[in-house]
């Protein structure tokens, strides 16, 4: 089956900006795709320093529902959100004020690719942090979730009025341009060491290989049942656990609600806007209700979500009635896209000038 590669790359413009991200791209471009993803063929996705975390979200939304094995190689630098203190991918726009806006928050890829299939993802990542990051970092490690392998770096921030290189990740694709691709804790362990001779320690290294369960896991059935068309099979699977979840620890427990979102993010694969849209409302009106902050990541990503689904349907007298209870819920989550209940708000009065 071919494979999918998402090659990242960003860093901000100007004085903020604390590593060259975007140099290793030629590098990794003259790679083979089946190097790159260690499959026979596969398609490539190239982002270089993009602009806006929706741009980010939507190509890696598309990568992790891709059928067959997903390899990201990611280059770039991580700073805090001031509220939240929670790591983000600077993007060209950032600066320290505004990570909250203009970064890619690095929970979004472990929510994006946690129904993956365990063992089927690999992220790679050569990252700098700043200060403050760093700093973090020490307490709270960066993970991407159990079925994915995560390997790279995170360097410390370069001396004051220095703009470092991403040596590790140049080191890997020089590897990889061999046309050989050893496996992933030796390419890992090969690519530390070419890296560590030219620019010192690494910092913090990342070597977490996919954790498979031993026992049948749902997911996989899941997922194999939605990639093969079978959707209401798919749908069934998932409603059958998250009645199981709802039992033994509550409707709003997160072994519960992780069954809703699975189904939310199938009826998006099946085309079903209006279940998807439904369906993460109401999960985001479970996790106010349980006392949830409406800042929370999972809040504003259930309803971001829901904004999004509803966005896509097509049925007017559908859009109203789901629409009035998102512009109620965007009141009081407005989330991070700025102008996102006006735009709410200037749809929802356009679609009811036609019903």
């Amino acid at each position: 089956m071919p494979g999918t590669v998402l090659l990242l790359a960003a860093s901000p413009v100007g004085k903020g900006c604390l590593v060259d991200a975007a140099s290793v791209l030629p590098v990794l471009a003259a790679v083979s795709p089946a190097v790159l993803s260690g499959t026979d063929t596969a398609n490539v996705v190239e982002l270089a320093d993009p602009l806006e975390p929706q741009a980010v979200l939507t190509r890696l939304r598309a990568a992790a529902t891709a059928p067959g094995p997903l390899t990201m190689f990611v280059t770039g630098q991580l700073q805090l959100d001031r509220r939240q203190r929670l790591p983000h991918l600077a993007l060209a726009r950032t600066t320290p004020s505004t990570v909250r806006y203009t970064a890619f928050p690095w929970h979004w890829i472990t929510e994006e690719l946690r129904l993956r299939a365990p063992g089927t993802t690999e992220l790679l990542v050569d990252l700098h942090a700043d200060a403050e990051t760093w700093e973090h970092l020490a307490t709270s490690p960066l993970t991407a979730g159990t079925g994915v392998g995560l390997y790279g770096r995170v360097a410390p921030p370069p001396p004051r009025r220095t703009v470092a290189s991403p040596a590790y990740m140049k080191a890997l694709a020089t590897i990889l341009r061999s046309g050989l691709r050893p496996e992933l804790p030796l390419l890992h362990q090969q690519s530390l060491a070419r890296a560590e001779a030219e620019s010192g320690p690494s910092g913090i290294v990342l070597a977490a290989p996919a954790r498979i369960p031993v026992v049948p896991d749902p997911h996989a059935a899941i997922t194999a049942a939605a990639q093969a068309g079978r959707h209401g099979e798919a749908a069934a699977l998932a409603a059958r656990w998250e009645q199981e979840a709802a039992r033994t620890w509550g409707v709003a427990s997160e072994q519960a609600l992780h069954w809703a979102e699975v189904r939310a993010d199938l009826a998006m694969l099946a085309g079903d806007p209006v279940g998807s849209c439904r369906t993460w409302l109401a999960i985001a009106g479970h996790r106010l209700d349980a006392g949830q902050p409406a800042d929370a990541p999972a809040v504003e990503s259930a309803v971001d979500r829901a904004h999004h689904q509803w966005g896509q349907i097509g049925d007017s007298a559908r859009a109203v009635e789901l629409g009035s209870a998102l512009a109620e819920l965007r009141l009081h989550v407005p989330g991070r896209r700025r102008g996102a209940l006006d735009h709410v708000q200037r749809h929802l009065s356009r679609l009811q000038a036609r019903v």
